[in-house]
């Protein structure tokens, strides 16, 4: 029996995220390839293959050798391809061996591996972000893709990369685990929950002590290891204003929930979040703004809760079925 083949890369839980919400669309068995642990709730029909890592020190010779010494880009025609590290022997190898009897595969993302799988003869779907991906390499990747998901909405964050590429793009719209869900708690005035690495160290102590001073709750989820949570749906539909960065998956969530939002971009490769919150500035979704300066973090809310943001322009309803449905349609 067939199946599509799913790359999860390992930085963050964004990729993991958009995969959990996009698999439940997707029928038939998918083999998921990552460098990440197996999630303990995998659904039916799904195997998972952990990748080794090729981004840490590895030893050759009895020298510690520094991957980013053995140049990973070679020469600039590629993003990351180190040579003579074993781990990124071992997890080509491995996806290649569990490819024999695979349909298609999604990369999200990694143009090596974009490269790899359609070397392999596989129809393939790269998942994209937003920033500038006008590089070459990037340029490669799109260009040997069956097609390309972009998970926002069509003209809500501009992209030159994709616009030379637009026959193969679906913008299926902001990608999120709680698409469709409905809303079971009330707004609790002058409540604000930070959510993730949006504030961080210093700056969330201080936004802390801001707050409840002015007479607010303040709530975090996921700051940390011991904070994170599956399932914050209802925390975020019970804050008044939500503080979060400007990933992917973090704006598909605030879209999905109504919230009003701080949303503070963090730097990613590709200026990919800076992007983002450029154009949820622009389209009046959010405040958008840098680590708050001392002193003014409870103007941030204030100028959040007199937002009246129109999220449903970011298409999150029945975006997870979209996405689902693009991959289908490569299957051969």
């Amino acid at each position: 029996m067939t199946a599509v083949g799913w790359y999860v890369h390992h930085h963050g839980r964004g990729h993991l995220t958009r995969f959990e919400a996009v698999r439940p669309h997707l029928p038939g068995r998918v083999v998921a390839f990552s460098s990440l642990e197996a999630p303990s709730d995998l659904p039916p029909d799904t195997r998972w293959v952990e990748l080794p890592r090729d981004d840490a020190a590895y030893v050759r010779n009895g020298e510690s050798i520094d991957p980013r010494s053995s140049d990973p880009t070679a020469g600039g025609l590629l993003h990351w391809a180190p040579l003579g590290h074993p781990g990124h022997r071992r997890r080509l190898a491995a996806i290649a061996a569990a490819s024999i009897d695979l349909d298609a595969f999604v990369v999200d993302v990694s143009v090596e591996v974009a490269l790899w799988v359609r070397l392999l003869g596989l129809p393939t779907v790269v998942v994209t972000q937003p920033g500038d991906r006008t590089d070459g390499v990037h340029a490669l990747a799109y260009r040997a893709a069956d097609r390309i998901v972009a998970p926002w909405p069509e003209g809500s964050v501009p992209s030159v990369a994709l616009d030379e590429a637009r026959d193969r793009v679906a913008w299926v719209g902001g990608v999120s685990r709680f698409a469709g869900r409905s809303r079971t708690v009330v707004r609790e005035p002058r409540s604000v929950l930070v959510l993730g690495a949006a504030l961080a160290g210093g700056a969330l102590e201080r936004a802390r002590a801001e707050a409840t001073n002015a007479g607010w709750t303040f709530r975090t989820v996921g700051t940390d290891a011991a904070q994170w949570s599956a399932d914050p749906w209802d925390a975020l539909c019970a804050a008044e204003v939500v503080v979060s960065a400007a990933g992917q998956n973090s704006v598909a969530d605030l879209a999905a929930a109504g919230a009003r939002a701080v949303v503070i971009a963090q730097e990613r490769p590709f200026d990919e979040q800076a992007a983002t919150a450029a154009e949820l500035d622009r389209a009046g979704l959010a405040v958008v703004s840098h680590p708050p300066e001392p002193g003014g973090f409870v103007d941030l809310l204030d100028r959040a809760r007199a937002l009246d943001p129109r999220w449903e322009r970011w298409r999150t309803d029945g975006a997870p079925e979209r996405a689902a449905a693009v991959i289908a349609s490569v299957r051969r």
